[in-house]
């Protein structure tokens, strides 16, 4: 049984999110394909995602030193570590959210630091740092009210180029991408544009054909 992680990036209700809807649509078709898997959604404007923050720095360094944590260190504390446990227990992730500002919502960034736990998800060694969540899977769905991909506006896109960088650093290289772009040029055209990106959501999900060594 495959567990999937369904996050999802945006503060607006999936029927008013091309992003959610873009994913959900991934999710949908992906379901159908493999109606055995487990999916988990995690809401990342509605669930504790805390900060690291101050609270966060002496806790991590008071259980170094097996101190006492306070009762706000503690408890981020320990709600980073249920972060990490879920998203470790994970097969497949697969991230909804919009380009805000040349890159992802706060909460997103969030998310990417509240996982990136040395000797949880990567581990220093004398040749660098490695990734320890290999074997796992990525989706990216992403809407985006311009055209980043393409054009002298690629240098400004830090959103999936992000996000990618940073799954390959803890090991996961099996990232798809879908993305739905150009959406508040012509704001009547949304739909249009957001249903063939659906298509490609509901293609990515199908079984991918193995690819012969040659």
């Amino acid at each position: 049984m495959t567990k999937v992680l369904f996050v999802k990036g945006n503060p607006k209700s999936t029927d008013q999110s091309y992003s959610l809807r873009l994913g959900q649509s991934f999710l949908d078709a992906y379901t159908a394909e493999n109606p055995s898997a487990q999916v988990t959604e995690l809401d990342l404007y509605e669930a504790h995602i805390p900060l690291i923050d101050a609270d966060v720095m002496t806790g991590w360094g008071k259980l170094a030193q097996q101190a006492e944590l306070s009762h706000h260190e503690a408890t981020k504390v320990q709600r980073l570590g249920e972060l990490v446990e879920q998203f470790l227990a994970s097969d497949l992730i697969v991230f909804a959210a919009p380009m805000w500002n040349f890159g992802y919502p706060p909460m997103v960034k969030a998310y990417m630091d509240a996982i990136a736990v040395a000797g949880k998800t990567f581990q220093y060694t004398a040749t660098g740092p490695v990734g320890l969540a290999v074997g796992k899977k990525a989706v990216i769905t992403e809407a985006r009210g311009g055209v980043w991909s393409s054009g002298p506006a690629v240098g400004m896109e830090h959103s999936q180029s992000h996000l990618r960088a940073f799954l390959g650093f803890l090991g996961i290289t099996d990232v798809q991408v879908v993305l739905a772009e150009g959406l508040a040029f012509d704001p009547s055209k949304g739909e249009e544009i957001l249903a063939e990106a659906v298509t490609r959501a509901q293609q990515a999900a199908k079984p991918q054909p193995e690819v012969a060594a040659v």
